[in-house]
């Protein structure tokens, strides 16, 4: 007879087999709205008005670094502390907690590369009502009105953000639930606080118990709160400002909208099963960063805080007409702690956060080719034979992934020994064709007496505590699952240490990692994840809770790391995430369904992922739910050809998928997507250089560029791949059924764009309409700019490692272009730590096209030359003349079209590495 839990385990997979099958989307009921969540209702009844609270000047305190200030709750005579940072790059920070808490509160670790540099704050002007100081500059100053407590900062007569100016600033004091033991166990604590009140001559009000505060109940699942009620809020006014975006992962539009009357947009990583368009509900990941932009300022808000967060937006008429957006950040636990990224323009937003949290990790050049996978390959075979598919259809791709079926019974590190017997054979197939594999690795942990990673886990102490000290057990895919307590960093340096060759048998170094269900996902828990009293150490779960995808992201891209001897870098898929996260890796935007809004939903779903620092980004070609049809996946394919992360990806119980499987006509439709996005891996590359150097997204909308053109603002089904002036192209995908046509809108007055595969050229600040067939794929190089191509596509990015490039050059109404190349060895910290690539300028100037070095003092050998230029709205030469560095002249072979204007430059012959110059005459 079969165990109780095997019993169990059965009942469950039955269940989630059908569900599988027959729900169509989300069951909202599993997840809490505002109303059902006790600290959000309870802090969304405060209404706008009088603050209660107020800043009591006389205890200020000015040092180097910080301004510090008390304030007072005038209801309940709690006091908090108000710490003012000026901060190196225009970023104020703001802190608030109790002034004498009666246990620590929590504060995010982690996420902050360092302790961020602050510069001197001087008081300006004093008296009774508040404080005047200067942030640097003539005139940029921060205000501190003493009663109601609001702060607002300045640039001259401009107020460009207010703090608390509605007066929802809210913070509920830890303290203890039953009162008959205050005498014993918070005597002192209870003297210090009638003391303090004292001193205002003033009585402490009761305050008064609501439900929820203590304990509460979701469906059948209770969160006992032992430490009572603790969340905060606060609320920021924007004057001038309609347009605000960020606050990753919703499925929603770019532009966030007015949540009046409907629930908060919610961040809490959680395993939404087949979510819903168009609607605030929580996803995989959380980013409590928000931008708000108009013509005349960008502006940035970084609020730090890793516990469930609803985040409100108003938008509506300030004072006078001018409009402005209110936004209120309600957390459940932790401090407050804001950083406000004063901009001004968009750039300065991007650089001002990458510069706290860091950059998007420099991934391995072969994971921004195209990714093969689907839940599951069935064995070895299965694989080689899907190998072969791609070469005898021609179809390039870089790597394959194997799904949870692969391992032994859902214990991770581990294969199939029927199916996969023998994984090192498998993957030096792979490896000879210089291609490679993804496996999957997630933090939940088989309870097994005999399985290894377990039995280590539970006797080095590393997993999540129960609120009574056990281990924390749950439901996942194994069935009865440990959760490593990925916050720990013993925990984190041992699992990294679980993927060296020597622990991860039959692994090689072609072999990579997929983090999913790490929100985490718990398939008995409430809402699908984790109970809130759950223990890391000394904090709940409910403090850490958003930072746990983060932390398993992390570990795992150390243990990759660490398995090369520091050498190789890391490529880790993770489907949770935290602000910080784009340190570690690429995300995906989780169990999409095979839906055209589902393609369409994913340009702002990335979008908003790169304005908040996480620019590898894709989503799930052909959908990961459901079936697509052949024209849906078809431009699934061409619109993920031009996102950062391009993998498909499809559902268990969905037919086979693979490219070739739906007639020659649409394989040779999907061939012609993937193998333009394999032309174009030396851009790609660049511009994840750049964003790693500089933090600016790679995949932007038109108005990060285009500040000043309102027409831009709300623009979410195209956008711009690069930045400033190596953002060269314009992609507008057909995302609708049964498309004839799409109107794009090309920006800049006075600018010009060409059709990268027409070379027509045309004007901007102008919505044009193209016709379309089933082989279109809008997409648009503005005139100014120089791209690098590679167009000799093979079966792998690898293969094409010493291929020669072909440099298309899209001249401005000047007759002008500019732009880079970068070369490295495309996988190692070489570049780092040798200063080992290439990178150059490339300029069109006077009729002479040059390369010249970027970085004098690095140095890397390229086989790779120069065998085509290809210029855009050009004029006829008579002559070509190419000068190299040591090379002499010589004359260069050329065409002219007279209708495109298109001058076809042959066979330069001259290295990529080496200066050279090309003068037309």
């Amino acid at each position: 007879m079969a165990s109780f839990i095997e019993r169990m385990y059965l009942q469950l997979t039955l269940v989630l087999s059908i569900s599988l099958g027959i729900i169509q989307a989300v069951d909202r009921s599993n997840f809490k709205t505002c109303e059902q969540s006790a600290f959000c209702s309870r802090q969304r009844a405060l209404r706008p008005g009088q603050s209660s609270y107020r800043a009591l000047l006389d205890t200020l305190e000015l040092s180097d670094s910080r301004l510090t200030l008390q304030l007072l709750n005038n209801n309940n005579k709690v006091r908090l502390l108000l710490e003012l940072y000026r901060l190196q790059g225009n970023i104020t920070r703001v802190k608030i907690n109790e002034l004498k808490p009666i246990k620590p509160r929590y504060e995010v670790p982690d996420v902050l590369i360092t302790d961020p540099p602050t510069e001197p704050m001087s008081v300006v002007a004093q008296d009774e009502r508040g404080v005047v100081l200067s942030l640097g500059g003539v005139d940029r100053r921060l205000y501190v009105n003493a009663q109601p407590f609001r702060l607002d900062i300045m640039e001259g007569p401009k107020l460009v953000l207010s703090i608390n100016s509605r007066g929802l600033l809210a913070f509920e004091q830890l303290r203890i639930n039953d009162q008959k033991d205050t005498e014993e166990a918070g005597k002192k604590e209870d003297t210090e606080k009638i003391e303090d009140k004292a001193s205002e001559g003033e009585e402490q009000e009761m305050e008064v118990d609501q439900p929820g505060m203590w304990e509460e109940t979701f469906k059948s699942h209770v969160d006992s709160k032992p430490n009572g009620p603790s969340s905060i809020s606060l609320d920021f006014s924007l004057p001038g400002v309609e347009h605000v975006y960020g606050i990753p992962e919703h499925a929603d539009s770019l532009r966030l909208k007015n949540t009046d009357g409907g629930d908060p947009y919610r961040l809490y990583n959680l395993d939404v099963f087949q979510y819903e368009l168009f609607n605030p509900m929580a996803l995989y990941g959380a980013v409590p960063v928000l931008l708000s932009h108009n013509t005349h300022r960008t502006t940035g808000l970084f609020w730090l805080n890793a516990a469930e967060t609803w985040v409100d937006i108003s938008s509506g008429q300030g004072s006078g007409e001018v409009p402005q957006t209110d936004v209120r950040w309600i957390s459940e636990s932790g401090i407050i702690d804001v950083f406000i990224m004063l901009g001004p323009r968009p750039a300065d937003v991007f650089s001002q956060y990458a510069s706290l949290t860091g950059t998007q990790a420099f991934p391995p050049l072969s994971s921004l080719a195209y990714h093969q996978s689907r839940w599951n390959y069935n064995d070895q075979e299965d694989v080689a034979a899907v190998d072969r598919g791609f070469d005898e259809h021609d179809i390039p791709y870089d790597f394959i992934w194997l799904d949870i079926e692969h391992t032994d019974g859902k214990r991770y590190f581990t294969w199939d020994k029927n199916n996969f017997p023998q994984p090192k054979d498998m993957l030096q197939g792979l490896m000879d064709k210089r291609r490679k594999m993804v496996t999957i690795v997630d933090p939940h942990i088989k309870v097994d007496s005999s399985y290894k990673i377990h039995s280590e886990i539970r006797s080095r102490g590393y997993y999540v505590k129960n609120k009574d000290g056990g281990d924390y057990e749950g439901w996942c895919w194994p069935g009865n699952a440990g959760y490593p307590d990925f916050t720990n960093p013993e925990m984190r340096t041992w699992w990294a240490s679980m993927f060296a060759y020597d622990q991860y048998e039959g692994s090689m170094e072609n072999l990579y990692t997929w983090n999913d269900m790490n929100e985490p996902s718990v398939f008995n828990g409430p809402e699908v994840t984790m109970l809130k009293d759950a223990l890391h150490g000394p904090w709940e779960h409910r403090d850490v809770h958003n930072l746990y995808g983060l932390y398993v992201q992390m570990a795992t891209a150390e243990g990759q790391i660490r398995r090369s001897g520091g050498l190789e870098r890391p490529f880790v898929l993770s489907r949770s995430f935290f602000a910080g996260s784009q340190r570690y890796g690429a995300v995906w935007t989780g169990d999409n369904s095979a839906e055209w809004g589902h393609l369409k939903m994913s340009i702002p779903m990335c979008l908003s992922l790169g304005l908040v620092g996480i620019s590898f980004c894709g989503a799930d070609v052909g959908g990961f739910f459901k079936t697509p049809g052949t024209e849906l996946l078809v431009r699934w394919y061409q619109a993920g050809a031009y996102q950062p992360f391009f993998r498909a990806h499809a559902h268990l119980d969905t037919p086979r998928r693979e490219p070739w499987l739906f007639g020659p006509d649409n394989t040779a439709l999907i061939r012609e997507a993937v193998r333009q996005r394999y032309a174009l891996l030396p851009y790609w590359y660049l511009q994840f250089y750049q964003a790693h150097r500089t933090g600016q997204p790679v995949m932007r909308p038109l108005w990060v560029e285009y500040p000043e053109d309102v027409t831009t603002f709300t623009i979410d089904d195209g956008y711009l791949i690069g930045y400033a002036v190596y953002f060269h192209l314009l992609v507008h995908p057909v995302t609708d059924e049964g498309s004839r046509g799409v109107t794009v809108y090309l920006p800049g007055n006075g600018e010009v764009w060409y059709d990268v595969h027409t070379f027509q050229r045309h004007d901007g600040a102008l919505h044009l309409h193209i016709p379309v067939t089933m082989s279109t794929i809008p997409v648009f190089q503005r005139g100014g700019s120089i791209i690098c191509r590679k167009n000799r596509i093979r079966r792998s990015s690898s293969c094409m490692e010493n291929d020669p490039f072909t440099l298309y050059v899209a001249l401005d109404p000047q007759g002008n272009a500019e732009g880079e190349l970068y070369v490295d060895d495309g996988h190692t910290f070489k570049h780092e730590t040798d200063r080992q690539f290439i990178h150059r300028r490339l300029r069109f100037t006077s009729n002479t096209l040059s390369s010249s070095d970027l970085s004098p003092d690095s140095q890397f050998p390229t086989a790779s030359w120069v065998e085509k230029v290809v210029i855009l709205g050009a004029q006829e030469p008579k002559a070509v003349t190419l000068t190299s560095s040591g090379g002499g002249e010589s004359s260069v072979e050329f065409e002219f079209d007279p209708v495109t204007l298109v001058l076809t430059l042959r066979k330069p012959d001259v290295n990529a590495g080496v200066d050279w110059t090309l003068q037309l005459q």
